[in-house]
């Protein structure tokens, strides 16, 4: 049995499909298992990864995790994963992990400390770390949709944008081969694009003027409060500081590993042009 964590995401969700579609047994889990839609057939489960009295009913049966986790009670969860007989866990973690300084950014050490317990762990770990998902434009739809301007502290800014259906079938890949696990994967999106490329590209996908706003890291930490922690949005706000017109450094991880180029950021945006046209 796979257990998927984290069922409610798009990585999750693309990857119990692929799961389900080669005939493989899954089970979802999620904090909220009622508002699920699996493929029929696939079992889901109540697993809050806050509240370790949920671990045991989700990991019984269970040989291979998909594991999206805080670091916050990632022993509890590996000593229930041990008990339960689980050989094999493969961590959705950050390239953020492998930059100057992981331990001071928030961000990063988050992923870096469920890295540090499951590498001490006797569970065979195989680690994923992509870089910025595309998915994060979709903080712009908003402003799209109601014609008002995209507020961005640091437009040169570069960023490696990949599509989560890449990351789903390159953690597809390393479930069912063998080869991999153990591995530690770095994917990227095929392109080094700054944010102001993408409000572009979003442009012509979506047919509709998209203007920029360019604020100050405090303009934009203010109009962010209320979605992100003022720790976390620093350390966002320095790592776009710290690409600004500065490519970042591109993988060909996931054709290595699902036999295809990654996605462009035009794929992506084609897939959710709902969510930026859609009243």
């Amino acid at each position: 049995m796979i257990l998927i964590t984290g069922g409610r995401g798009a990585v999750a969700t693309h990857l119990t499909g692929l799961l389900h579609r080669d005939g493989l047994p899954v089970r979802l889990g999620s904090a909220h298992p009622e508002d699920l839609t699996p493929p029929a057939g696939v079992p889901t489960v109540r697993l809050d990864l806050t509240d370790p009295v949920t671990f045991p009913t989700a990991l019984t049966g269970v040989t291979t995790v998909f594991l999206y986790a805080a670091s916050d009670h990632i022993t509890d969860f590996i000593d229930h994963a041990h008990r339960a007989g689980v050989g094999h866990v493969v961590l959705l973690s950050s390239s953020s992990v492998l930059g100057p300084d992981p331990d001071s950014d928030p961000l990063a050490k988050s992923h870096l400390d469920v890295e540090r317990a499951l590498l001490a762990s006797p569970l065979t770990t195989t680690i994923l770390r992509p870089g910025s998902f595309a998915s994060n434009a979709g903080a712009w739809a908003w402003p799209i949709k109601a014609g008002r301007p995209v507020s961005l502290p640091f437009p040169g800014a570069h960023n490696d944008p990949i599509h989560e259906k890449d990351v789903a079938e390159a953690a597809h890949a390393v479930i069912t081969g063998p080869r991999h696990h153990g591995g530690r994967f770095t994917l990227t999106g095929p392109e080094s694009m700054t944010f102001a490329q993408q409000i572009d590209q979003l442009t012509t996908v979506t047919g509709r003027p998209i203007t920029v706003n360019h604020v100050t890291r405090e303009e934009w930490k203010q109009e962010m409060a209320d979605y992100i922690p003022a720790a976390y949005a620093d350390a966002l706000l320095n790592w776009w500081e710290s690409n600004d017109g500065k490519p970042v450094t591109l993988t060909r991880t996931v054709e290595h590993l699902t036999g295809h180029p990654a996605r462009p950021f035009t794929t992506w945006a084609t897939d959710h042009i709902a969510d930026f046209i859609t009243p």
